[in-house]
């Protein structure tokens, strides 16, 4: 996911919470949000979408209906946005931190797979270019060697 994404994926987990939102977070070594705990009575607990452990990998732009990737952004940049936040909602892209890792595999296969195909569509490009050129040199010598 890159840093610039400014929606949320097909996949992906999204909860709009109104304010409280009934979450404490916190903050890993990486700078990743997560949720340390839900209120049992909270606005997150009543949605059931969101779970002790989710990393917050989106969060609602300041007004709009644009996201913006937090992944590795800290904690006191994430509940700024939070806090800033215009109108009476917040936007959530949640992951469970092993989805974190399905995803990243996901996306390391997907980028070797277009990097070989890439590679092979090179080699034939080359194949038919030197195909070619050795055409282009029996043409210049005549056809059949008879000019």
């Amino acid at each position: 996911r890159t840093r610039s994404q400014r929606a949320a994926g097909a996949g992906d987990r999204v909860v709009e919470l109104k304010r409280p939102l009934g979450v404490v977070l916190e903050e890993d070594e990486k700078g990743n949000v997560y949720v340390e705990t839900v209120a049992p009575l909270g606005n997150a607990a009543r949605t059931g979408i969101v779970k002790k452990g989710d990393v917050v990998v989106m969060c609602s732009a300041t007004f709009g209906d644009q996201l913006w990737s937090c992944r590795g952004c800290g904690l006191p940049r994430v509940l700024s946005a939070i806090k800033v936040r215009a109108g009476p909602t917040v936007t959530l892209v949640l992951e469970r931190p092993e989805e974190g890792t399905k995803k990243a595999t996901f996306s390391r296969k997907a980028n070797e797979a277009r990097e070989n195909a890439r590679i092979k569509a090179q080699m034939k490009k080359d194949s038919l270019l030197k195909e070619l050129e050795e055409d282009e040199k029996k043409l210049k010598k005549g056809f059949f060697g008879l000019w």
